[in-house]
């Protein structure tokens, strides 16, 4: 211990007699504990440094890891200085020691103001370190240092300035912050370790006094390992809160994906915080603001430091969030899945309930009705009335459906205009449904002046335990039965056998009329339209006839139904095509019947110039019905246009529809067709009126008049007398796919046995002219 004791004894040498001790002198056994607890204080240091290592790297753990490295080497200085022989070595070491010593008191102040939050130490580090530096420099002078006791004295008074400097630090230190348990503990230590060496140069046992001076700094060292294994234990601790914060928020997170209800997203994440937090006062709060958004707040009186407030804060901002995507996700739903006028389910909703319903029903083998209501006028209600009264209409139609039907089997909805459903779980019998659709019927009646009372129409299909699971066909079926309540007087139909057997048989028939079309089963038969006078053929109708099986199907076993799934359009262009063969084939001008719906399509022109070609429009009449011509605003374009290229237009069957003369006079029209129910009657007063006016009228505006429907030879000689020169019917020539060049017609008296031939323009161009003669 020969490095520590001469100071030691100096420092104390006013109330000690002894002369320095010499380092020789000190005892094998203290070195030895010396020695010992040198390595225990180095192992203290790997405490210290993992202090150091943790997230913080706090300050503290710095100047205590570098104090207690300098107390470590100053014990294993003084305990191998002990070992060796009075000599240079011996003298470097104790120099090298009392430097060491010089350090740990140098040290004391920055670590003592990083634990302490104590004044700045500049001030105070100079004051200590010149009666220190001093110290050094008068032991490095060997007069001095062997100068006797007196020079010890001089020179180990410089340490005792030092202290009191260091002391003095401390005590200002302590008295402006309160000392906590931890920091009295180290102020404890520090004092026994003053203690100990004040102690040793009093002791009047030399093994003791060298004990006591060889191990005076180990207090403060353990003092020091103790405060960084608490303050290690203090970061594993901070560390898993740290975890278990960012566990809990981890865990609310999740939950706030499958929640549905904010409060109780609220109740989790406050049980969550209790549970981290240990505090059983952390409550919340979770009020809407404006423009959907929502505040959320955890709080607690005993929350301590800025983590806790942070998580408090990440959770309740998680649980803000979801409830804002909640009010969101409902937002939408009732966008996506109700009726913004009505606030009904709106046809997407109607169909999932459906197939749920549907799907229960499968598995408890019960009923499901369908009911579709459909309100009668509804456009023509809307035309007088407006929007906003159309609008108010269907809200009243839908108050009446909720009420109308009781039971919580039932589930009212819109599809979408003027058309509502109910589907009814647990169905009734038929009879029952009758009545229900009955009441439905009779049940709403809008008497709105200025307006024909408005009804529904109601149709009921029902899906039976064991029929297909499928939505779209009980509600094709459903719709089915309205539009045949529609057609019938009761105004309600339930979708039984016979309508199902219909049904079917349509759709059988839409099959074979599709795979027609694709296989190009439609050929044109014409007809020829012939001078009334002279009975010479003027001109031919090309009619569409279907080989079915080898059987022709004539346009009334199939018309309506290709207009309805709009085959009517291509069927059209086929008979174009073969019209403008037929043109080359028999040299003679074609007419071709023409759909409303065909005019309607957005490319009608090209599909027409596709189909006949770029030339001899001139040769071409198209055949367009009175009622389809006058209501199809798009369609007058298109016929100006195929018009000006020199295409005739004929009304065909007129005087069926509700055409005004103001109005037909702005139609591009060439030819009026006499319907043949005016011609079957044309030998009566009333009939013959019709086909004069009709006459009469087609002059006015410069047209020409074709009669269709010649059945009999009266027809013919009464035409002829009305003034009618060109007519159209099975007793002139019934249609065949060759050319119809026919003879005079018995009975007529203007019958001429000359037979009708057509002679060919000589002319060499490519057009052609059509000239009959009689041979």
């Amino acid at each position: 211990m020969g490095a520590v004791s001469p100071e030691c004894q100096v420092m104390s040498s006013g109330a000690h007699a002894e002369a320095t001790i010499v380092l020789g002198s000190v005892p094998t056994w203290v070195c030895a504990v010396q020695l010992l607890a040198a390595g225990l204080v180095a192992g203290l240091l790997v405490l210290q440094w993992l202090w150091w290592r943790t997230d913080r790297r706090p300050v503290g753990a710095v100047w205590g890891l570098a104090w207690s490295a300098d107390i470590g080497l100053m014990l294993l200085v003084g305990a191998v200085a002990g070992y060796l022989a009075p000599g240079t070595v011996q003298t470097v070491l104790t120099f090298v020691h009392l430097l060491l010593v010089a350090g740990f008191l140098l040290l004391a102040l920055p670590t003592t103001r990083a634990f302490a939050q104590g004044p700045r130490t500049a001030w105070w580090v100079a004051g200590a370190a010149v009666p220190l530096a001093a110290h050094a420099i008068a032991w490095l002078v060997p007069e001095v240092r062997d100068a006797g006791p007196r020079s010890d004295l001089a020179v180990g008074s410089t340490l005792v300035v030092a202290t009191l400097v260091v002391l003095s630090y401390v005590v200002v230190t302590l008295g402006r912050h309160s000392v906590t348990v931890w920091g009295a503990l180290l102020v404890a230590a520090g004092l026994e370790s003053v203690s100990m060496l004040v102690a040793s140069g009093f002791m009047p046992d030399r093994d003791i006094s060298s004990l006591l001076a060889a191990l005076w700094a180990v207090p403060i060292a353990f003092g020091l390992a103790a405060l960084a294994l608490v303050r290690v234990r203090q970061s594993q601790d901070e560390a898993s809160r740290q975890h278990r914060m960012r566990d809990a928020v981890a865990r609310v997170s999740n939950a706030a994906w499958f929640a549905r209800d904010a409060d109780t997203l609220l109740l989790q994440a406050r049980d969550e915080a209790r549970k981290v937090l240990d505090d059983p006062a952390v409550e919340g709060t979770l009020r809407p603001i404006a423009h959907g958004r929502f505040v959320c707040e955890l709080y607690s009186a005993q929350v301590r430091d800025g983590h806790e407030r942070a998580f408090l804060v990440d959770v309740a901002q998680i649980v803000s969030a979801a409830a804002e995507r909640y009010a969101l996700t409902r937002q939408l739903n009732r966008t996506a899945f109700a009726d913004a006028l009505t606030g009904l389910p709106n046809r997407r909703a109607v169909q999932q309930h459906l197939h749920e319903v549907l799907e229960r029903a499968n598995v408890e083998r019960t009923r499901v009705s369908l009911v579709y209501c459909d309100l009668d006028g509804f456009k023509r209600y809307n035309d007088v009335h407006g929007h906003a009264g159309g609008d108010d209409m269907l809200c009243r139609v839908a108050t009446y459906l909720r009420g109308a039907i009781p039971g919580e089997e039932t589930f009212v909805g819109r599809l979408g205009g003027d058309e509502f459903v109910v589907v009814i779980s647990r169905a009734p019998l038929d009879p029952e449904l009758v009545a229900i659709a009955r009441s439905l019927r009779e049940g709403f009646v809008d008497r709105s002046p200025g307006n024909r009372p408005s009804r529904l129409s109601v149709g009921i299909a029902t899906w039976q335990p064991g029929d297909v699971v499928d939505v779209e066909a009980l509600v094709r079926h459903a719709d089915t039965a309205m539009l045949e309540a529609k057609r019938s007087r009761s105004g309600f139909r339930v979708f039984d056998r016979a309508l199902r057997r219909a049904v079917e048989a349509e759709r059988v028939q839409r099959s074979a009329l599709e795979a027609a079309v694709t296989d190009g089963l439609f050929t044109a038969h014409y007809q020829p339209i012939v001078d009334a006078r002279t009975l010479e053929v003027l001109q031919v109708e090309a009619l569409a006839r279907w080989d079915h099986h080898g059987r022709l199907l004539l346009p009334v076993d199939w018309l309506e139904l290709a207009e309805e799934t709009g085959l009517i359009v291509p069927i059209g262009l086929s008979m174009l095509s073969q019209a403008r063969r037929a043109l080359d084939r028999f040299q003679m001008p074609v007419s071709v019947n023409l759909a409303a719906r065909h005019l309607s399509e957005p490319d009608a022109l090209e599909q027409i110039e596709t189909a006949w070609g770029s030339t001899y429009w001139e040769h071409l009449t198209l055949e367009i019905t009175e009622s389809a011509l006058v209501p199809t605003v798009a369609a007058i374009p298109v016929l100006s246009e195929l018009r000006a290229r020199g295409t005739r237009i004929a009304v065909d069957d007129f005087g069926t529809g509700y055409s005004s003369l103001a109005r037909l006079a702005r139609l591009p029209v060439d030819v009026l067709k006499i319907d043949r129910s005016f011609v079957r009657e044309v030998d009566t007063e009333r009939g013959a009126s019709v086909v004069r006016a009709i006459i009469e009228l087609a002059a006015a505006h410069g047209l020409d008049v074709v009669a269709e429907g010649v059945e009999r030879a009266a027809d013919l000689d009464a035409l002829v007398q009305l003034g009618v020169r060109r007519v159209q019917g099975n007793f002139l020539g019934r249609a065949a796919p060759t050319v119809p060049v026919r003879g005079p017609r018995p009975g007529s008296q203007w019958e001429d046995t000359r037979p009708l031939r057509v002679v060919p323009s000589p002319r060499t161009d490519d057009r052609f002219d059509l000239r009959h003669h009689r041979a």
